[in-house]
């Protein structure tokens, strides 16, 4: 064996020798923009109180219209993360405390936790095997009386199966919520995900497409979710003292606002976001074109009709036909030089706080409180295609971290094809 073939693990040289660029999408028009704020002096301009100023300032009102003619909705409102998107979207549905909203396993954990604020229960959901997105004959066979809405995660990019969806909902008259975190910019049958659920959004924290440093965007085409979003993100309680609000279901406001900063830059920052996505997809499809025909290796499908964001590079690989462990194998991997690998994603429901449902306090509340209306089961077995996956398949390549030009694509095929080549001495 030449030494160029010989495995980094082994002592041969990287495939990979050099760490990529990072994923920086800033630059001197975002400096401008945030310099022109800061010397304005005006950082902010939200007030937690029934005046002209309690929807913020100038480039907030900026940036939401900019984001509202963007997706092509008739709202947008801006958070100070996607965590608070969640929570005010939960909130805005008028979800009770007992109601279930029915959610992947395979997300963050904060889709979750949303749900579990305004002392609801998460009911999880499998995925589907081939998007990773939550499945819609799961969904079905999870729905109680208890049912209230489902929140569609369009994981690493990918966006969920909203017609099956918006059919399960309308049928079984239920919300619907698109955590489109990781999928700004993203199209299902020709409309941007996250636009087609009562209440959707995006992440603007620095790994993602847009990056503010962190904030959240809530997008919404109903007049009444978009006023309940705007009353939960800014001191509910107290600013529905002066304005007539009939409907006071979960109206405990926040300061989940969005300062001026971070808008200016996110007026810019939208601005490259589909050059942003297409460089993804660029990379990914080279990189699916290089690894399909590696033995036991699914690259990510994409549905007819849909494009992804690739904010993830999601992998299937058969490891017991390799004949060699996962963790064998990533570690030869990341002996080459492969960034950003990772071997497991999320199973939320196998988490401590749900396998021992204990939340708020140490009682077990709310899943042992009166308002809980059944057993709700957070076994292993419930999700199984997430679990199997989790456990033994999977394997991702974490791509919005870093910039992936064509020749740094080339290098992480290299790695992987070489990889490939030694599984028998891996083994």
């Amino acid at each position: 064996m030449s030494n160029s073939h010989k495995l980094a693990l082994f002592g041969g040289p990287k495939a990979v020798p050099e760490t990529l660029p990072a994923y920086n999408p800033i630059g001197l028009e975002e400096l401008e923009a945030a310099k022109k704020v800061v010397e304005s002096t005006v950082l902010s301009r939200f007030v937690g109180a029934a005046c002209p100023d309690f929807n913020g300032g100038d480039k907030v009102n900026e940036f939401e219209a900019a984001c509202a003619d963007y997706f092509g909705v008739k709202h947008a409102i801006t958070v100070n993360s996607w965590t608070s998107g969640l929570i005010a979207a939960v909130g805005a549905l008028g979800i009770e405390p007992g109601d279930e909203v029915i959610v992947s396993p395979w997300t963050m954990c904060a889709s979750a936790t949303a749900i579990l604020h305004w002392n609801a229960i998460p009911v999880f959901a499998d995925i589907d095997p081939d998007t990773f997105c939550i499945d819609p004959k799961s969904i079905e066979k999870n729905i109680s009386p208890y049912t209230k809405a489902i929140m569609a995660v369009d994981i690493f990019g990918h966006p969920a199966d909203m017609d099956a969806i918006r059919e399960i909902a309308d049928r079984y008259n239920l919300k619907v919520i698109s955590d489109s975190a990781q999928a700004p910019g993203v199209f299902y049958k020709g409309k941007m995900a996250g636009t087609l659920a009562d209440i959707g959004g995006y992440s603007l924290n620095y790994h993602k497409h847009i990056h503010t440093g962190e904030g959240g965007i809530l997008v919404t085409n109903d007049d009444r979710f978009a006023e309940r979003l705007k009353l939960i993100r800014n001191h509910a309680e107290a600013v529905i003292t002066g304005e007539v609000v009939e409907d006071l279901t979960n109206m405990v406001g926040y300061n989940f606002r969005l300062g001026e900063v971070e808008c200016a830059i996110g007026l810019e920052q939208l601005k490259k976001l589909s050059n942003a996505v297409k460089s993804r997809q660029r990379a990914a499809s080279r990189l699916t074109d290089s690894l399909q025909h590696l033995n036991g290796l699914t690259p990510p499908i994409v549905a007819k009709d849909c494009t992804s964001s690739f904010y993830f590079y999601g992998m299937i690989v058969d490891f017991e036909k390799l004949g060699v462990t996962r963790e064998r194998i990533a570690e030869a991997l990341v002996a080459e030089g492969v960034e950003g690998l990772s071997t497991a994603y999320q199973n939320l429901h196998l988490l401590p706080m749900y396998q021992r449902k204990i939340a708020f306090g140490s009682k077990g509340f709310p899943w042992t409180s009166d308002i809980c209306h059944r057993k709700v089961s957070y076994d292993k077995g419930i999700c199984p295609v997430a679990e199997k996956y989790q456990d033994s398949c999977y394997l991702g390549l974490f791509m919005c971290m870093k910039e992936y030009r064509d020749e740094d694509v080339d290098k992480v095929v290299a790695a992987f094809e070489k990889v490939w080549r030694n599984l028998e001495l891996l083994a």
